[in-house]
């Protein structure tokens, strides 16, 4: 096991990977901006350098001062969290060249994954199901023409990047060439890379996403199943495991299951990953994308599973082999976990982004209960960074009791000084359609409807 790891990253995920490091008896060094001077991750750490401004791309975007502080600190790995560098092919080669080990797959398959055109042709080839569509797309009119024969509503979707951006739905035809032109400009300008391609907008479906783990010496193994269809702009806001639209559908998820491993086989992934596909309520199930790194959502199959995923991650990148078998991974009842995301922002419909300091702050406890934050009383909340104060992650036997469970903890949490969503969270638990488990990735347009 490494000595020493540099976290290149902040917030709860970095006091996540700093609390794991700890417990396997390995060095850490932080690094942070001049935003985050006083923040959690750099009082817990061993080491803290500043690495530039508040900005991401004069700090924690900075490769070059990261690899400094790498260098300067000893550091044999670097973690890179979500976010940030931890997609970054460029990086992952830098850490390389410097002789550093990246926490995470190769340069070459975050590259080869990154690029969501190559991927969707990648999934083909090894044998899974994709969702109608066509491979990049040269201009406007070609837009217009692949929509014609796809048939709308369709979605332009940026190759590169995430986030919900450089992304467009399309209803009309005659609108396909706009939306083309405003995706591919706002792909450009997001990620340096206007690139897009077209798929079927398949709808209403279930946004349901694999977790892999793979090491070095072959074995690929999948760690459950999340449900992420409760999404508001492309974004997160609820996860759960296991997907309660599988529920009676074993042959379908095993399907999903043995679709992820030959993908992550057959780019010689290494690593955590997440395979992301599209599930329809007739059985039917699409790859989207695969996120070639840790994902926010992780602990729902933590509570699951009850493997730690970050430490895997740091054993996998030492060389360490993972010693269970799939079928020693197949639990014969399984719990249910739920994931909340507390984010900084204010009431609907504009949902705008809070900062400020935080006053007071009370965490819910209990059996099973978990919180993954940075927060403490007289914390900053920067502006400049996501709006994810923390995540509120319940287990218990079954959906209905996590449900409870949930919504116990919800109202136990205080944060006083910033805003944040725990009342959309509660109405998102009391919804009569997500309580249903059938619900879709246009859950949130119902929500408030009367």
């Amino acid at each position: 096991m490494f000595k020493k790891i540099l976290i290149a990253n902040r917030g709860e995920i970095a006091v996540r990977v700093i609390r794991a490091c700890k417990e396997m008896g390995v060095q850490t060094v932080a690094v942070y901006s001049t935003a985050d001077a006083e923040a959690l991750h750099v009082k817990l750490a061993d080491e803290a350098y500043c690495i530039g401004g508040p900005r991401p791309q004069d700090s924690y975007l900075n490769g070059d001062a990261i690899l400094t502080v790498a260098a300067a600190s000893g550091a044999t790995a670097i973690h890179p969290g979500y976010g940030f560098l931890s997609e970054n092919a460029a990086f992952a080669r830098q850490c390389r060249e410097c002789g550093v080990v990246f926490v995470g797959p190769a340069p070459e398959v975050i590259e080869r994954m990154g690029d969501k055109d190559a991927a969707r042709r990648t999934a083909r080839a090894a044998g899974v199901p994709v969702v109608p569509g066509c491979d990049l797309l040269e201009s406007a009119e070609a837009a217009e023409a692949e929509a014609a024969r796809i048939g709308c509503p369709v979605l332009i979707k940026a190759r590169s990047g995430g986030g919900g951006r450089g992304i467009r739905k399309v209803e009309r035809l005659a609108d396909v060439g706009r939306a083309f032109t405003e995706a591919r400009a706002e792909a450009e300008a997001a990620f340096g890379d206007g690139a897009c391609y077209m798929e079927k907008f398949v709808a209403p479906a279930h946004h349901v996403e694999v977790q892999v783990l793979a090491d070095a010496h072959g074995n690929v193994v999948t760690l459950g199943e999340r449900e992420c269809s409760v999404q508001r702009r492309n974004q997160k806001l609820l996860d759960e495991s296991p997907a309660p639209c599988l529920d009676g559908r074993d042959d379908v998820r095993e399907r999903m299951y043995e679709a992820a491993r030959s993908l992550a086989r057959a780019v010689g992934y290494e690593g955590a990953g997440t395979i992301e596909y599209l599930y329809t309520d007739d059985g039917q199930f699409y790859f989207m994308e695969m996120n070639t790194r840790l994902q926010v959502e992780h602990p729902v199959t933590e509570f699951v599973t009850d493997i730690d995923l970050v430490k895997w991650q740091l054993r996998i990148a030492a060389g360490v082999a993972f010693p269970y078998t799939q079928d020693e991974l197949a639990p014969a009842k399984r719990a249910h976990a739920i994931e909340c995301r507390i984010n900084a922002e204010g009431p609907g419909p504009d949902y705008l982004p809070s900062c400020g300091t935080v006053e007071n702050l009370h965490v819910p406890g209990g059996p099973w209960v978990r919180f993954d934050s940075a927060l403490y009383p007289g914390a900053l909340v920067p502006p400049y960074y996501d709006s994810m104060l923390g995540k509120l992650i319940v287990r218990a036997g079954t959906r209905e009791e996590a449900v409870r469970k949930m919504r116990s903890a919800l109202t136990e949490l205080e944060v006083d000084g910033v805003q944040e969503n725990s009342d959309l969270q509660l109405d998102i638990l009391a919804n009569p359609e997500f309580l249903s488990g059938i619900y879709h990735t246009n859950l949130m347009e119902h929500l408030y409807e009367s």
